[in-house]
């Protein structure tokens, strides 16, 4: 089930009786489980009939007699177990789950991982509850994320801006969240949100940054990629050897890809590897420029270098020797 469903019906006061929120990425189990505690009670019924616990402390005794008791003086009961993977009790829940209290509702937000579905509690819950699996948003799915949640506050974004911000940020929702809500307060509603203003606010920069040294690279621009190495050697803080490399590996792997389409239309490439057309039809021209052979070659040393970043084959050598290094040998 889709998260916002689920707060379109929390914000219309269609409550369920219990709420399982798991899976690996907590800022959609934050934002359900918010707009629970805004909604669910009146601010005056919030002493007598709102219950937090967490995992760690919480006893199944405890728990079961929360969320067996009745409200006062309000027509509900909101009991929130925080830090549920950390609850070992969870399983002996089932009872409770396949006969939940009508006037309570029960919030059980379970983080850092996924419950497993095929045991019984989860089955019962099935039933009479709402089980929602919080996954992490994929990598080539986040520009998109990026447009839709800056839209649904009332901003734009230019496409370049949002590559900036999923680059320098990863799928890392909490941290995109909180880097555009900087953003808004400076920038005014119905604006769009450019690469200048990430720029001044966030401090990657709209020149030297990996998505431009990614243009770069497959466009064989030697002189920039090396402008561009030459700033993140003066500059340690604006990337990561890591951050460079998975996203070089990504750009190889999709020019690959490619070389073994049988359609290799902009509309067929994108659909084919999940990105915007835009994207797919700047990969399908870096095509000519990196032959099979090559990309194999490249994905190669990549590895190497990886591994190099880590110590293994190479403990002297600083971030900023190695990725000019390694860009040589991409492009050479």
């Amino acid at each position: 089930m889709d998260y916002k469903i689920i707060l379109k019906d929390i914000k219309a006061g269609k409550f369920e009786k219990v709420y399982f929120l798991h899976g690996e990425e907590s800022y959609f189990i934050d934002v359900i489980c918010d707009a629970l505690e805004k909604h669910v009670l009146e601010e005056h019924e919030r002493d007598f009939n709102q219950s937090i616990l967490y995992g760690k402390e919480a006893d199944f005794l405890s728990l079961i007699g929360e969320v067996n008791s009745f409200p006062m003086m309000s027509e509900r009961k909101l009991v929130i177990l925080k830090e549920a993977q950390s609850f070992k009790d969870i399983e002996k829940l089932e009872t409770y789950f396949k006969e939940p209290l009508s006037s309570t509702v029960f919030v059980i937000c379970y983080k850092h991982g996924s419950y497993d579905s095929r045991k019984k509690a989860l089955k019962a819950l099935a039933k009479t509850g709402v089980i929602f699996k919080s996954d992490k948003v994929r990598e080539y799915q986040l520009t998109e994320w990026i447009n839709s949640y800056v839209r649904s506050i009332g901003y734009e974004i230019t496409s370049k801006a949002g590559m900036l911000l999923a680059e320098f940020v990863g799928n890392d929702i909490s941290r995109l969240v909180n880097e555009i809500e900087k953003l808004t307060i400076l920038v005014q509603k119905g604006t769009a949100i450019n690469e200048v203003h990430i720029e001044e606010n966030i401090g990657i920069s709209k020149d030297y940054n990996v998505f431009e040294l990614i243009n770069a690279i497959q466009v064989g621009d030697t002189l920039k990629s090396f402008k561009i190495i030459q700033y993140f050697e003066n500059n340690p803080k604006a990337t990561d050897i890591t951050i460079v490399v998975s996203s070089l590996f990504r750009l190889f792997s999709n020019i690959m890809r490619i070389h073994f389409l049988p359609n290799k239309s902009r509309e067929a490439v994108a659909q084919a590897l999940g990105v915007h057309p835009f994207v797919a039809g700047e990969l399908l021209n870096a095509r000519n420029n990196f032959d099979p052979r090559k990309l194999a070659a490249n994905i190669e040393t990549l590895h190497d270098f990886d591994l190099k970043s880590k110590g293994v084959g190479d403990s002297s050598s600083s971030q900023g020797e190695l990725m000019r290094e390694m860009v040589y040998k991409l492009l050479h």
